[in-house]
């Protein structure tokens, strides 16, 4: 099969839309979902914790297994786990069985979503590579906006569950595209994944100063932006009094920038390092960070002052994303989707706990989301600083 670089960022694109759409689209239906598992929406909230936990073991198990035997069987295998774990989520009756299933959900979608950035590590690198991503960073980034207009339609057709029985229906329909659609792109030749192996690999990154920069940029800034998306059902629901049919809307508004940034990048791109870029989107993140801070601390908060800001500190992802990715995958080629592994489960288990500290403060404020993302946009543009600073060429 020919594999162009717009089929491949159009399919690469689909399966990485698996994971916002398993995060957003059951938002507007949290305070249902809350009400059926009898717990506090703050509580609640905890299952998108819980499923970024489970996404980063899934991908630092996987990736791996994937440098080993091939993207496809590990991504197909991922699917089938998550589409049925889809369906069982559909008949929990507590905060406890919806935990656990969402985490083994989580665990098939990181097996899954771990293999995009290899695939196009595989068949492109550096400036090319960054391009790429890009555009199917514009794809899909579509997904965080459609999903919870989805969520809120599935909601008015029927009950919360409707939500989960369409994640495991878009599983099945990734299945059938990916089955029939997209090549084996593994160079052959790979080493035996054995323990030992495996451990080294991921030991080599960590020992990488200049990827640790990247990884800590990516993952940071993933941090401040899904401390906002915990807290929005929250904020936007209970403390600004949102309906749950306007919800999808002002949530929605931030994928405008992100499309925005994404754009930016792929022309900054034809005269700047993705390095430089980087440290770009990170500054403008840390600026609406601190923008953030000052509406809260100064009692000027409201929909009309805290919108704009939470639109330029998510937005930015569209800057930062793409060229961390690239940056860290360039420098290793012969294990892509290893490095991709250790960076995806650190950027999830880093969301995973600012979700924590935001869910587990049941005030009415936004003290804690924002607290949160200033705290990680701080470390993110220290990280890029202080690590990987010096190359310029990355």
């Amino acid at each position: 099969m020919t594999l162009s670089a717009r089929r491949l960022a159009l399919l690469v694109a689909a399966n990485t839309a698996l994971a916002p759409f398993a995060i957003d689209a059951y938002l507007p239906a949290m305070a249902a979902l809350a009400d059926d598992v009898g717990a506090s929406i703050h509580h609640t909230e905890l299952s998108l914790s819980t499923f970024l936990a489970g996404f980063a073991l899934g991908q630092l198990v996987f990736g791996p297994i994937s440098d080993r035997v091939g993207r496809k069987p590990v991504l197909l295998g991922g699917l089938v786990v998550f589409l049925l774990a889809s369906l069982a989520i559909t008949t929990v009756g507590s905060l406890g069985e919806l935990l656990a299933w969402r985490f083994v959900q989580a665990l098939g979608g990181g097996a899954t979503v771990v293999n995009s950035a290899a695939i196009v590590r595989d068949c492109f690198k550096g400036s090319e590579a960054a391009k790429v991503m890009s555009t199917m960073a514009i794809i899909m980034l579509m997904a965080p906006l459609v999903a919870p207009v989805v969520g809120s339609g599935l909601l008015y057709l029927a009950d919360w569950w409707l939500i989960f029985v369409f994640l495991a229906a878009y599983a099945g329909f990734l299945m059938w595209l990916l089955g029939t659609k997209l090549p084996e792109t593994r160079p052959p030749g790979g080493s035996a994944a054995t323990l030992v192996t495996v451990l080294a690999n991921y030991l080599s990154v960590l020992r990488d100063r200049n990827a640790m920069g990247f990884i800590a940029a990516a993952s940071m800034s993933f941090a401040g932006l899904f401390a906002f998306v915990t807290a929005s059902p929250f904020l936007y629901l209970e403390h600004f009094g949102l309906t749950p049919s306007l919800y999808p809307l002002v949530f929605g508004v931030n994928v405008v920038v992100m499309v925005a940034a994404n754009r930016l990048n792929i022309r900054l791109l034809r005269w700047r390092t993705p390095l430089q870029n980087l440290r770009l989107g990170l500054g403008i993140q840390l600026t609406a960070g601190l923008g953030l801070t000052f509406m809260v601390a100064t009692g000027l908060e409201s929909l009309v002052t805290m919108v704009p800001l939470i639109m330029l500190f998510a937005g930015t992802i569209g800057l930062v994303a793409p060229n961390a990715i690239t940056s860290l995958l360039d420098r290793f080629p012969h294990m892509s989707a290893t490095a991709a592994a250790l960076q995806g489960s650190i950027q999830f288990s880093c969301g995973a706990l600012a979700g924590v500290l935001v869910g587990a403060f049941e005030i009415d404020s936004a003290w804690p989301m924002v607290g949160t993302m200033l705290g990680a946009t701080l470390l993110a543009n220290l990280g890029i600083r202080l690590l990987a600073g010096r190359d310029d060429h990355a």
